[in-house]
């Protein structure tokens, strides 16, 4: 047995010995990259799906306010109150196309960020001002934080029917003439909101209350048509 083993021996280490002493590692398989956010039409072009409404008359059936024909969502302006989706978001990219039935005088709207609490004319969310001639200012009401530059920035602690009421108005407007199509750019990330106007940065704001709610679209005086609300959500 000894003579068989040791010639056995001698042979595994001229082996060993001639090895470069190398080891070859198998890497694990790679990790396939996050998937990118999916874009959520939070309008479809033909339909209210997806959405519920908010009227102060509470007769008054969300269809006689809120209709689409020919791919737009239609906005009547009348009785106060706004369209809300069924779903609550807290940070995401928000693109809405966006103007002022042709032919009419101009009035007010708004597209509602966070909206939560209790249902009402103006509900506590914060609002990216849509009335003609003030779109890119944001708002806080019923005591929504929000802060920005102290220089554009007015804060009402006990607003008669806002609350607690912040107002950080636009560094410069950026609206085209009332009937032309205009696009609005939101980005709320945690505690940072960002506004586009036709692809100009308009207004920032920080210290935002991070908290989920549903989008909103306003019905406060004036037709006002809508044909993209367009939702990209970012990571919790």
């Amino acid at each position: 047995m000894r003579r068989v083993m040791f010639p056995l021996l001698i042979t595994i280490l001229t082996v060993c010995l001639g090895c470069s002493g190398e080891v070859e590692t198998i890497s694990a398989p790679a990790e396939p990259p996050p998937a990118a956010p999916q874009e959520v039409n939070l309008f479809n072009g033909q339909t209210l799906d997806g959405w519920a409404a908010f009227l102060v008359e509470p007769d008054v059936a969300m269809e006689d306010v809120w209709s689409v024909k020919d791919g737009i969502l239609i906005c009547k302006g009348e009785p106060m109150g706004y369209l809300h989706t069924t779903t609550d978001y807290t940070s995401f990219k928000l693109v809405v196309e966006w103007r002022w039935a042709p032919g009419t005088e101009p009035g007010n709207s708004g597209v509602l960020l966070r909206v939560n609490g209790e249902p009402k004319a103006l509900p506590r969310s914060i609002e990216a001002q849509l009335k003609s001639g003030d779109a890119g200012n944001l708002y806080g009401f019923h005591g929504m934080k929000l802060d920005g530059d102290p220089d554009r920035t007015t804060k009402e602690p006990n607003h008669e029917r806002l609350g607690g009421f912040v107002a950080v108005n636009k560094i410069e407007g950026n609206e085209n003439e009332p009937g032309q199509w205009n696009t609005y750019d939101i980005t709320l990330d945690g505690p940072n909101l960002t506004v586009l106007v036709n692809g100009k940065e308009v207004n920032k704001a920080w210290d935002c209350e991070t908290t989920k709610g549903s989008i909103g679209l306003q019905s406060e005086g004036g037709e006002i048509h809508f044909r993209k609300v367009l939702l990209t959500p970012l990571g919790e």
